[in-house]
């Protein structure tokens, strides 16, 4: 292409994991945030015979990107291709592919490769792009291998739950509680402090001071994406607690007939070898998922009872005479 350089990095590791086990792990997109390090969100947006376009939102450099991606499947082959529309500035162009290659019946080599075409005159930025699709990639495939290689356990370190309520009240008050959450601490009883940075509108990093069941305060981090239009915020946990590898959730705010249902949807994987250690010699993942289950759903109901006060309080009783 006239007036521009096209750059290519590729990085592959070694799984102790049926190739179809981690085939499947890469073509669930709507999945990544629990397996992917920098992946917040996704959201398909339509999909065909073997293609896909998914909006991905991932942590970047520091920094909260959405982009959009087109993707093409092919199972038998345990291949994926995929390109950016658009690509992400400065590059004109960004495009690859992830290979899944058995090398046994419990064992295969996952290979992911990027393409993207940066101007001549810039080769400052091809080389930023580089080094950030380099830390990103490693990253994405140590996470890769090490959820794969649990393979045999996958489905119990993995598990969803919900809470929800009902409110007789204005549903977009209730949406106002869970959109600021800066003001939290004081008011939610397990959040002692936050502080709250909206680079982008509806985008949020929040960092908090969370007290535990056991009544120690520890650090959190999460990013959340907000979208008010539709009753929804998505998060996922970036600073998680010890025995959780990764946590993502929403919150939906869905109005009916007869009031307002608030609902609060958490997926948590298990991160199994901090199990023991955190809960005793004896514990197993059946002790951990009941502890997970208690602590996160006990504080999910402290803010939907608190969303719904905040919406009930706010309606005015009308008296006649």
């Amino acid at each position: 292409m006239t007036g521009e350089r096209v750059h290519r990095i590729a990085h592959e590791t070694e799984i102790a994991a049926p190739a179809g086990v981690v085939y499947g792990l890469i073509a669930d997109a709507e999945s990544w945030p629990l397996f992917l390090p920098s992946a917040v969100h996704v959201e398909l947006l339509d999909s065909g015979t073997g293609e896909e376009r998914i909006r991905a939102w991932s942590v970047v450099d520091g920094t909260v990107r959405c982009w959009i991606s087109r993707r093409v499947l092919d199972p038998e082959r345990r291949r994926i291709d995929f390109r950016y529309d658009p690509a992400p500035a400065p590059a004109r162009m960004m495009r690859g592919d992830w290979r899944v290659e058995e090398r046994g019946a419990h064992a295969c080599r996952l290979v992911l490769r990027h393409e993207y075409g940066v101007p001549r005159d810039s080769p400052g930025e091809a080389a930023r792009i580089g080094r950030l699709l380099a830390a990103a990639d490693a990253a994405a495939l140590e996470r890769l291998r090490k959820s794969a290689e649990r393979w045999t356990e996958l489905d119990g370190l993995v598990f969803s739950f919900e809470d929800e309520i009902r409110v007789k009240g204005p549903a977009e008050l209730v949406y106002d509680f869970l959109y600021r959450v800066g003001e939290w601490p004081g008011v939610v009883p397990h959040v002692v402090g936050a502080e709250l940075a909206e680079e982008e509108p509806g985008v949020q990093r929040v960092a908090m001071e969370v007290r535990g069941a056991d009544g120690v305060v520890r650090p959190t981090e999460s990013v959340r994406v907000c979208f008010p239009h539709a009753g929804r915020l998505v998060h996922k946990q970036t600073l998680t607690p010890r025995m959780v590898a990764a946590r993502t959730g929403e919150w939906q705010v869905v109005p009916d007939t007869s009031g307002v249902r608030v609902v609060c949807r958490q997926t948590v994987l298990v991160r199994a070898e901090e199990v023991r250690p955190v809960l005793g010699p004896g514990a197993g993942l059946a002790d951990a998922r009941r502890r997970l289950r208690a602590e996160l759903g006990r504080q999910a109901l402290d803010v939907l009872d608190l969303a719904r006060h905040h919406a009930e309080s706010a309606v005015p009783v009308i008296h006649l005479s």
